[in-house]
């Protein structure tokens, strides 16, 4: 009788024990699964600046580009499809399929951007307009913001998957919902580099 309840005892401090574990396991994973999530929140707002300045920049070359009106309406369908996919993305960061078509749309805009500043280049006096030296300052400013929360970004969905993937957290985190998150990433390699958008 006193060796089955020291079995009992035992098992019921085991159980205890596994269950403190997962609970700790599992408020680890939320604590930086938020964490992503509020990186992702910070590239967002960096994401919607420049999807603000962009319409302004075209609106400026406009007047000046009348020739090239295939390389803005590149640029402004790129910019609708990047805002789409950010708002899909913002929606649920640590949604893959999501994530994947955010860097898709920003490695299209890109390459429309970088054709426009290619374009913008040949055109002395729009190059010399003071507004579009403002935007591109602004553009620039921007575009290094949007760098520096992509990479804390991707250093918290690092740390996110590679505790969801260690053992025994990998027990727990399958069957609590905790999925990987998608790194953002621009696939594209000749669109890796921001848009350049230097006027002097």
């Amino acid at each position: 009788m006193a060796i089955l309840l020291i079995i009992l005892l035992v098992l019921v401090v085991a159980v205890i024990a596994v269950a403190l574990y997962g609970v700790g396991v599992y408020n680890g994973l939320v604590t930086l699964r938020n964490r992503f999530k509020n990186a992702f929140a910070q590239i967002d707002v960096q994401l919607k600046r420049r999807y603000d300045l962009i319409p302004n920049l075209v609106e400026v070359a406009k007047g000046y580009l009348k020739h090239e009106s295939e390389t803005l309406e590149a640029v402004v369908a790129a910019r609708g499809a990047a805002v789409s996919a950010g708002q899909k993305a913002a929606a649920d960061p640590s949604d893959p399929a999501a994530m994947k078509a955010l860097s898709g749309a920003e490695s299209q805009l890109a390459g429309a951007m970088s054709r426009l500043m290619v374009v913008v280049e040949s055109y002395p006096n729009l190059k010399a307009n003071e507004t579009m030296m403002q935007l591109s300052e602004e553009m620039t400013s921007t575009e290094n913001k949007v760098s520096f929360a992509r990479q804390a970004y991707n250093d918290s969905v690092m740390q996110y998957n590679t505790t969801r993937e260690q053992f025994p957290a990998v027990i727990f985190a399958g069957a609590l919902g905790f999925q990987a998150a998608e790194l953002f990433e621009i696939t594209n390699v000749a669109e890796r580099d921001a848009p350049k958008v230097k006027f002097s």
